[in-house]
Protein backbone atom coordinates (compact mmCIF):
# COMPACT_ATOMS: atom_id res chain seq x y z
CA UNK A 1 0.00 0.00 0.00
CA UNK A 2 1.23 3.31 -1.25
CA UNK A 3 1.19 6.99 0.87
CA UNK A 4 -1.74 8.02 -1.75
CA UNK A 5 -3.85 5.38 -0.62
CA UNK A 6 -3.22 5.63 2.81
CA UNK A 7 -4.06 8.90 2.70
CA UNK A 8 -7.30 8.59 0.92
CA UNK A 9 -8.08 5.86 3.15
CA UNK A 10 -7.07 8.07 5.95
CA UNK A 11 -9.16 11.17 4.42
CA UNK A 12 -12.21 9.22 3.65
CA UNK A 13 -12.50 7.51 7.69
CA UNK A 14 -11.90 11.07 8.77
CA UNK A 15 -15.06 12.33 6.75
CA UNK A 16 -16.93 9.19 8.05
CA UNK A 17 -15.84 9.67 11.76
CA UNK A 18 -16.70 13.83 11.76
CA UNK A 19 -20.10 12.05 10.29
CA UNK A 20 -20.93 9.47 12.94
CA UNK A 21 -19.81 11.95 15.65
CA UNK A 22 -22.48 14.66 14.39
CA UNK A 23 -25.13 12.14 14.64
CA UNK A 24 -24.56 10.92 17.73
CA UNK A 25 -24.33 14.56 18.50
CA UNK A 26 -27.45 15.69 17.12
CA UNK A 27 -28.93 12.35 18.43
CA UNK A 28 -28.31 13.74 21.95
CA UNK A 29 -29.80 16.63 21.37
CA UNK A 30 -32.57 15.37 20.02
CA UNK A 31 -33.24 13.09 22.59
CA UNK A 32 -32.29 15.74 25.79
CA UNK A 33 -35.41 17.21 23.93
CA UNK A 34 -33.29 20.27 22.83
CA UNK A 35 -33.89 20.24 19.72
CA UNK A 36 -36.25 18.62 17.46
CA UNK A 37 -35.30 15.68 14.63
CA UNK A 38 -36.19 18.01 11.45
CA UNK A 39 -34.47 21.19 13.49
CA UNK A 40 -31.55 20.85 12.18
CA UNK A 41 -29.98 23.22 9.62
CA UNK A 42 -27.61 21.64 7.85
CA UNK A 43 -24.44 23.97 8.62
CA UNK A 44 -25.20 23.69 12.21
CA UNK A 45 -26.04 27.64 12.32
CA UNK A 46 -29.18 26.46 14.49
CA UNK A 47 -27.00 24.20 16.79
CA UNK A 48 -24.88 25.01 20.21
CA UNK A 49 -21.70 25.81 19.21
CA UNK A 50 -19.89 22.92 19.25
CA UNK A 51 -22.60 21.45 17.20
CA UNK A 52 -21.63 24.03 14.66
CA UNK A 53 -18.10 23.97 14.65
CA UNK A 54 -18.57 19.93 13.99
CA UNK A 55 -20.90 20.39 11.10
CA UNK A 56 -18.95 23.28 9.63
CA UNK A 57 -15.49 20.25 10.04
CA UNK A 58 -17.48 17.64 8.38
CA UNK A 59 -18.64 20.11 5.80
CA UNK A 60 -15.27 21.47 4.97
CA UNK A 61 -13.90 17.86 4.53
CA UNK A 62 -16.38 17.03 2.48
CA UNK A 63 -15.87 20.28 0.12
CA UNK A 64 -12.38 19.81 -0.17
CA UNK A 65 -12.67 16.28 -1.02
CA UNK A 66 -13.78 16.86 -4.69
CA UNK A 67 -10.25 18.29 -5.56
CA UNK A 68 -7.83 16.38 -3.02
CA UNK A 69 -9.64 13.20 -3.05
CA UNK A 70 -9.49 13.73 -6.98
CA UNK A 71 -6.38 13.75 -7.74
CA UNK A 72 -5.45 11.44 -5.73
CA UNK A 73 -8.22 8.92 -7.39
CA UNK A 74 -6.41 10.10 -10.90
CA UNK A 75 -3.36 9.40 -9.79
CA UNK A 76 -4.58 6.04 -8.62
CA UNK A 77 -5.99 5.46 -11.88
CA UNK A 78 -3.33 6.17 -13.85
CA UNK A 79 -0.59 4.86 -12.40
CA UNK A 80 1.00 8.10 -11.34
CA UNK A 81 1.12 7.78 -7.47
CA UNK A 82 4.95 8.82 -7.94
CA UNK A 83 3.08 12.28 -8.23
CA UNK A 84 0.99 12.47 -5.05
CA UNK A 85 3.11 10.28 -2.85
CA UNK A 86 5.72 12.42 -1.06
CA UNK A 87 3.09 14.51 -0.30
CA UNK A 88 -0.08 12.33 0.35
CA UNK A 89 0.68 12.21 4.24
CA UNK A 90 1.10 15.61 4.60
CA UNK A 91 -2.10 16.82 2.80
CA UNK A 92 -3.89 13.94 5.36
CA UNK A 93 -2.20 15.60 8.21
CA UNK A 94 -2.94 19.49 7.25
CA UNK A 95 -6.81 18.04 6.69
CA UNK A 96 -6.72 16.34 10.13
CA UNK A 97 -5.19 19.97 11.97
CA UNK A 98 -7.68 21.75 10.05
CA UNK A 99 -10.28 20.00 11.18
CA UNK A 100 -9.47 19.02 14.68
CA UNK A 101 -8.43 23.29 14.84
CA UNK A 102 -11.53 23.89 13.85
CA UNK A 103 -13.70 21.88 16.81
CA UNK A 104 -10.91 23.21 18.82
CA UNK A 105 -11.56 26.85 19.08
CA UNK A 106 -12.73 29.34 16.86
CA UNK A 107 -10.46 32.56 18.06
CA UNK A 108 -8.70 34.85 15.66
CA UNK A 109 -5.41 32.86 16.13
CA UNK A 110 -7.45 29.09 15.33
CA UNK A 111 -8.93 30.30 12.86
CA UNK A 112 -5.28 31.78 11.22
CA UNK A 113 -4.33 28.58 11.96
CA UNK A 114 -7.10 26.81 10.44
CA UNK A 115 -6.31 28.92 7.09
CA UNK A 116 -2.56 27.63 7.11
CA UNK A 117 -3.55 24.14 7.47
CA UNK A 118 -6.23 25.12 4.57
CA UNK A 119 -3.03 26.98 2.48
CA UNK A 120 -1.06 23.96 2.68
CA UNK A 121 -3.78 21.94 0.94
CA UNK A 122 -4.83 23.99 -1.59
CA UNK A 123 -0.92 24.52 -2.27
CA UNK A 124 -0.14 20.99 -2.64
CA UNK A 125 -3.30 20.35 -4.69
CA UNK A 126 -2.41 23.35 -7.27
CA UNK A 127 1.27 21.30 -7.51
CA UNK A 128 -0.14 18.27 -8.19
CA UNK A 129 -2.12 19.65 -10.80
CA UNK A 130 0.88 21.73 -12.53
CA UNK A 131 2.55 18.08 -12.38
CA UNK A 132 -0.49 16.12 -13.65
CA UNK A 133 -0.49 18.57 -16.62
CA UNK A 134 3.35 18.44 -17.54
CA UNK A 135 2.46 14.92 -17.41
CA UNK A 136 -0.17 14.28 -19.72
CA UNK A 137 -0.26 17.34 -21.54
CA UNK A 138 3.26 18.43 -21.99
CA UNK A 139 4.87 22.08 -20.97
Amino acid sequence: MNDTIISLLGYITWVLILLVWLAIYRTLLVAKKEQTVNGFKSDGSNSPAFGEQLARAQGNCVESFAFVGGLMLLALATNSTVITDGLALLILAARLGQSITHLISTSVLAVQIRFAFFLAQIGICFYWVIIFVTKFIGA
